[in-house]
Order: C-alpha cells, then structure tokens, then sequence
C-alpha cells in the first residue's frame, strides 16, 4: 500500500510539470552524449568551473574556463555569497554567456564539495537571469570515463556585455526565512547528524538547526558514481519531506549557501517546484546571531 502511494505521488509530479520546466530549451541535466552533439550549437556556452591548472590539463573542447571562486565569494563574514550585481554581471558577461544561452555547468563530481560547486553555480546563473541553464550529469569525470574527446587549447571567449534580470525571488534572506516561518516549508539538506546537533562545522557557531525545518539531505540524489539519479527517483525523495503542491514556497539551506543549491536546482529545475528560494547565508549568518531561535 505504501508503495503503491509512492508510485501515485511520483506520477502526479511528472505529469503535472509547470509549462516553464516542459517549456525549457534543453534538459536541466545534460548527458555527456547530448553535450558532445551539441557543442557546435551556436547558442551553447559550456562552462568549466575547475581550477585554471586542471582546465590546462585537458577539458572538454570549446569548454570556457570560468573559476568557481569568481561565482561565490567571502562577504560580511560569510563564505559563499552572491558577488555584487556588477561583479556577476561582469562574470557572466566575460563568459560569453548572455541571458539566452544555452550553458552547461561542468565541474569535478569526485567530491560532494565538487558537486554542490556545479550546482551553485547554475543557480547563480538561473539567479541572474538565465534561462537554460543545465548541469553536466556526472561533470567532466563522466566525460573521461566515456573517453569523450579533449583538448588542452585554451577558449577565449568572446565578451559580452550581460544585461538579464535578476531573479531575486530564488534568494532569501535571514529576515525572509523568519518571516515566512509559518508560510513556507524550510529544508535543511545537511546530514542527519548535523540536523540533529550531533556535529558542526568549525565556522558555524552553534550546533543544530533552525527550529521549524525539515531535513532532505544533500547526498540522497547522487549515485555513487557523482550522476544524479533519474527524475521518479528524486520525486520519490522530495515528496514525502516538502509535499506534490508544486506551488507550495519551500526554502533551502545548508551551512554555507552552497549544498543547499543542490536541490535548489532538483526542485525548481527538474521536478518543477514554483517558488523555491535558497538561504545564501545559510547556517553560517543564522548561527552566529545569538537571538536566532536553534533547535534542538
């Protein structure tokens, strides 16, 4: 019976989709095979967010080097913030990406770290107002383990001055998500352990969670091999803890603001989720303000 009522959630999710998710220009996870067909594609901009020294290694081919350190930044003593709307403006525009685009995110899958890296930065262009936005399904280690094709010559590429309209309503704030206590589900996708108050991370000042959350950890849509799992797996995974009512406001976050963007981008971009917000200051802001209520 249990799985029987499952089954029935997963497939009103899948058939209920918004039209923007059935309307979008290319899948949000992209295959190494779909992108190897469509690098010539004229509107594709794949993005290789690794460390200079390892696109020098050898990268997909017409792969733009664009380090994940320029897309989060330190700010009022917080670890991964937005940059300033210039700065990112800057960023994306230096991509050779513009709000039209089609962009693949690729990045490392060998870490967790890695794999939120690639998902933060997706939403950071989903943010700023690109609409086609798509991670690479298992990020360059999928490639190489394909023996897809690579190159060491460097992109340059060519610079455009970036204009789309910022999304502000995929980011909350501290205020926000205390306003809303009451109004939107609040996710915490850290570990079990973490939610709990049973571990912490050095920079978080207390250990526990905010008080009314409900936990989807971050490494439930993975395979062991860094892909993510297929769509009726991840609405099997999402609906019991935030629900089917894909207009229903639900709030992500993390210690950091960037695991968090993780099922960001699985509820908004694949599952079809309206209002999805993530908490940029995460746990890192929330712990250190000693009149911000912690549980347990």
């Amino acid at each position: 019976m249990k799985r029987t009522r499952i089954l029935a959630i997963v497939l009103g999710l899948l058939l209920f989709l918004p039209l923007t998710v059935l309307a979008r220009g290319i899948d949000p996870v992209a295959s190494t095979d779909w992108l190897e067909k469509n690098l010539v594609q004229a509107k594709l901009v794949a993005i290789d967010i690794r460390k200079v020294e390892d696109y020098k290694a050898g990268h997909i081919p017409g792969a733009v080097n664009a380090f994940y350190g320029a897309w989060a930044i330190a700010k009022d003593g917080l670890g991964q913030e937005l940059p300033a709307d210039d700065d990112l403006r800057d960023v994306i525009g230096g991509a050779g990406i513009d709000p039209d685009s089609w962009v693949v995110v690729i990045g490392k899958t060998d870490t967790p770290s890695n794999r939120a890296d690639i998902a933060r930065v997706a939403w950071t262009l989903r943010f700023a107002g690109v609409e086609n936005v798509a991670v690479l399904d298992g990020g360059y280690d999928k490639w190489i383990a394909d023996k897809k094709a690579v190159s060491t010559d460097a992109v340059k590429p060519k610079a455009t001055s970036y204009d789309g309209w910022f999304n502000r309503e995929f980011l909350a704030s501290k205020a926000y998500v205390i306003g809303r206590k009451d109004i939107a589900t609040l996710v915490d996708v850290r570990a079990p352990e973490f939610f709990a108050g049973q571990k912490k991370l050095d920079f978080v000042a207390r250990a526990g969670r905010i008080p009314w959350a409900v936990n989807l950890p971050v490494s439930l849509p993975f395979n062991a091999d860094g892909t993510i799992k297929g769509k009726e797996a991840l609405a099997a995974l999402a609906a019991p803890v935030v629900g089917t009512d894909l207009k229903k406001e639900i709030i992500v976050y993390c210690d950091t603001g960037k695991n968090c963007a993780v099922w960001w981008f699985l509820l908004h971009e694949v599952l079809g989720y309206d209002n999805v917000r993530g908490y940029d200051g995460s746990m890192q802001e929330w712990a250190k303000d000693a009149n911000a209520p912690m549980a347990p």
